[in-house]
């Protein structure tokens, strides 16, 4: 489930910068977690209905502020990511981002989520090989490379915070409050500070729709149901494979070819996620 949410994820690239054509960051954001949320709805309604007749009325957990914070990280993650890709490289951009994939072992050691050796093993292999498939240019820090590297904290405390409430509330709940939020808080900036007009939204309907009910609707609740029995370092190590399907989205839609280093990054990635997934020793 983590594998098709990073292949989900990463074509989800291509979509976002082609609805950048025709509307601003914040209103293509409000937009396509909104479509998200309202693909939930049924299943919302349906484990309404299932507790109602089985007489369940227990004091709901985690409690509602719990759902306000997870909205809160998606939003800054999400605006993050969507404005800095508007002043830096793809490549740049792909590789920075996947950060998240080291930030999330080291920040589990604050929430005594210690990772094994493996894991450590592991998430250096992604790395390395995130670097060989994305960077292409220097380093240098430009203004929309720190707004990514914001983005990549935002999103390793995001798949920590999952981590804990995922086994907590239902995953439709969970999933569609944190989208109405992070929707509602993106459209009001939207009003504030961009242009919106119908023919923009319209022009840019195909990547909102992909975004909004693939991207949002089926990717982040897939992640919601997966990390229910997956550890959060190794999530993030499978989960960073979206650079690697946004690179073959590229091949595949765009006609870009792999050359032998971007192949070499795809290689290590995957074996990353495997090392990851090893115990070299049985537990005493």
């Amino acid at each position: 489930m983590l594998l098709l949410t990073a292949a989900i994820w990463g074509f989800a690239f291509a979509a976002q910068r082609a609805g950048m054509d025709h509307v601003g960051p914040f209103l293509f954001n409000g937009i396509r977690f909104a479509l998200g949320g309202l693909a939930l709805l049924p299943f919302v309604i349906a484990a309404r209905t299932r507790k109602a007749d089985r007489g369940e009325d227990r004091p709901s957990r985690p409690p509602r502020w719990h759902y306000l914070i997870l909205g809160a990280v998606l939003f800054g993650g999400a605006s993050l990511q969507q404005v800095g890709i508007v002043y830096t490289t793809a490549g740049k951009a792909g590789f920075i981002t996947g950060l998240y994939v080291v930030l999330v072992p080291i920040l589990g050691l604050r929430v005594q989520r210690r990772p094994s050796r493996e894991t450590w093993a592991g998430a250096g292999l992604a790395v390395a090989g995130l670097f060989l498939l994305s960077v292409r240019e220097d380093l240098s820090m430009q203004g929309g490379d720190l707004l990514i590297l914001a983005c990549a904290f935002f999103w390793a405390a995001h798949i920590l915070l999952v981590d804990r409430m995922a086994r907590l509330r239902p995953w439709a709940a969970l999933a569609a409050a944190q989208f109405a939020i992070c929707a509602v808080a993106s459209l009001v900036v939207a009003l504030c500070f961009e242009e919106i007009s119908t023919p923009s939204i319209s022009a840019a309907w195909v990547p909102l729709v992909y975004a909004g009910i693939l991207s949002v609707g089926v990717g982040y609740s897939l992640q919601i149901v997966a990390q229910r029995r997956a550890a959060p370092a190794p999530a993030a190590i499978i989960m960073s494979l979206e650079a690697v399907f946004a690179a073959l989205g590229g091949w595949l839609l765009l006609g870009e070819v792999l050359d032998g280093r971007e192949l070499a990054g795809c290689g290590l990635m995957l074996g990353g996620m495997a090392v990851s997934q090893i115990r070299l020793r049985r537990p005493r």
